[in-house]
């Protein structure tokens, strides 16, 4: 299935994702397990997506412990922005941000989809304003983090709304995500756009538009919401 997927799309082929997916699919898996692994699996695929996404420059020296002078380097681009999609982006946010060397800043985006049609709905934005033109408070790499793409509605808004804002380059981090939801999303900006998946569910979504099988709603496995 890997190969037939649009080329800015990325599957984890690690060992370890496969088992620790596996490990959270199951309906047994408590709401603290579930966080922990939710973080796990976020580290790996973001430890690969980073290695792709980002390049490293010469920064000048410094000097050891032992006064031996050596190269300094940090990433580029440094201007950063990471956006956890509310509720369930924040499991993965911890794990994203450990992985760089240095703060970034954070926008939450909240959005959640409407009952009858499945589409996404903004309630809350938190990006800076800027006048158009004036770009010097735009990121030059937006990082989003929602554990699964479903439909792939809601992460096809979260681009546009980032594309709006001015943003030049998009990594999108996931957790699991159904074929179809994750086509919908590459071809949001095939251009802009890199996709990186711990797994891909090859089934439709269901009438709820869940994935099958799937995670649930992992917003509610992680916060104990089921049942609201």
């Amino acid at each position: 299935m890997a190969n037939s997927l649009p080329a800015n799309v990325h599957v984890s082929t690690h060992p370890c994702v496969r088992a620790k997916l596996s490990q959270l699919r199951s309906r047994s898996t408590s709401a603290k397990d579930t966080k922990t692994l939710v973080h796990e699996i976020a580290t790996l695929v973001g430890c690969d997506a980073l290695a792709h996404g980002l390049r490293t420059v010469s920064t000048g020296t410094d000097f050891s412990p032992l006064n031996y002078a050596y190269e300094t380097e940090d990433i580029s681009p440094s201007h950063i922005s990471i956006l956890p999609i509310l509720r369930s982006g924040l499991a993965m946010l911890d794990a994203v941000q450990a992985l760089l060397p240095s703060p970034v800043s954070v926008h939450h985006l909240g959005m959640y989809r409407e009952k009858s049609t499945l589409q996404p709905v903004e309630y809350y934005n938190n990006l800076p304003y800027h006048k158009q033109g004036d770009t010097a408070r735009v990121s030059e790499l937006a990082i989003i983090v929602d554990p699964v793409i479903a439909t792939g509605s809601t992460v096809c808004a979260a681009i546009d709304t980032l594309k709006d804002w001015g943003v030049p380059r998009i990594i999108s981090i996931s957790v699991l995500a159904s074929e179809e939801g994750l086509r919908r999303a590459a071809e949001a900006w095939p251009e802009g756009v890199e996709l990186w998946v711990g797994g891909v569910d090859a089934g439709e979504t269901d009438e709820r538009g869940m994935i099958k099988p799937g995670l649930g709603d992992i917003g509610d496995r992680l916060f104990l919401a089921i049942g609201k």
